[in-house]
């Protein structure tokens, strides 16, 4: 290896500690659970902890470790269990908010998952990004925008933790439950938007219909004069009780074939439709009534 190698390789050496050192000045220790402890992040300068859900195995009691030392009481804020995300919030002074990534995560990207499971500081592992997905719907049934696969090593106590770029920026929050075969990073964007919600709500809002569906096959000309492509669509067999779909008129018996212009084909389409969309806005739903197209708009309540 001659001389210039070996200074690149310092180099490089040299920025990945200085980025593990940006990142454990807003990673903490999560002390909310029997076993040892997990890692959380900070989200705003105001005291908001992001963490995993599944480390938070009480409502109460508490703490968390901030990277000088001090170990404060912790509130839970709210969770989401679907996208095991978790709110905290703290009142403590001089902290300092982790920066997000400004840059898309790409395969190849290098990245290091970071950890502070307990009193003796900051811990890393270091890999490469191998996956970059768009919007999924986790185990647990919630839909996620975006998810990242990294080949860092998930040490115990990383969960909550951040996945950072060569910068010490925030990719994402890594979870070793939420993803089939290994760890799974959620990416900044998606988590702010949980977030917001559980931040003025207390918990994720998601659109309620109100109605049990099964799928169904279409006629030719039926499918023709609604415009569909795919000749399936969903029959309507429930409509419960004071239910936003009883209260707009939608009725046993309908077939519906769109929501907001967007085909429903299958249960799974309808079911990953609706948490893009917004409560307490109407929308126009495309269905068959009698044999004949008609457009019944309904609005969505908060489950």
């Amino acid at each position: 290896m001659n001389a210039s190698q070996t200074s690149i390789l310092a180099t490089l050496s040299d920025e990945l500690a200085d980025a593990v050192e940006t990142a454990g000045r807003s990673t903490v220790t999560v002390n909310a659970r029997r076993r040892m402890p997990a890692s959380g992040i900070v989200w705003t300068n105001d005291g908001t902890i992001i963490t995993a859900s599944h480390v938070v195995e009480r409502d109460d009691d508490i703490t968390i470790g901030l990277p000088d030392g001090r170990e404060v009481p912790a509130r839970l804020l709210g969770r989401e269990n679907g996208a095991d995300i978790a709110l905290l919030a703290v009142d403590a002074p001089h902290l300092e908010a982790a920066p997000r990534s400004l840059h898309e995560a790409r395969v190849g990207n290098l990245a290091l998952a970071i950890g502070r499971p307990g009193p003796d500081g900051t811990q890393a592992s270091f890999g490469a990004i191998s996956t970059v997905g768009g919007s999924w719907r986790t185990p647990r049934g919630a839909t996620v925008d975006g998810y990242i696969r990294a080949d860092v090593a998930m040490l115990p106590g990383f969960s909550g933790g951040p996945l950072v770029d060569g910068a010490g920026a925030v990719i994402g929050l890594n979870s070793s439950t939420l993803g089939r075969g290994g760890g799974l990073t959620l990416p900044h964007r998606a988590i702010d938007q949980i977030a917001e919600d559980i931040l003025a709500y207390g918990h994720v809002r998601r659109a309620y219909l109100g109605i049990g569906t099964q799928q169904v096959m279409l006629p030719a000309s039926q499918a023709e004069a609604l415009g569909l492509e795919d000749p399936h669509a969903l029959l309507i067999v429930q409509v419960e009780h004071e239910s936003p779909a009883e209260r707009d008129g939608l009725l046993l018996g309908d077939i519906l074939a769109a929501v907001a212009g967007v085909p429903t084909p299958t249960v799974e389409a309808l079911q990953d439709q609706l948490p893009g969309l917004r409560t307490g806005q109407p929308l126009e739903l495309r269905v068959l009534r009698g044999g004949q197209p008609a457009t019944i708009s309904v609005t969505p309540a908060d489950r």
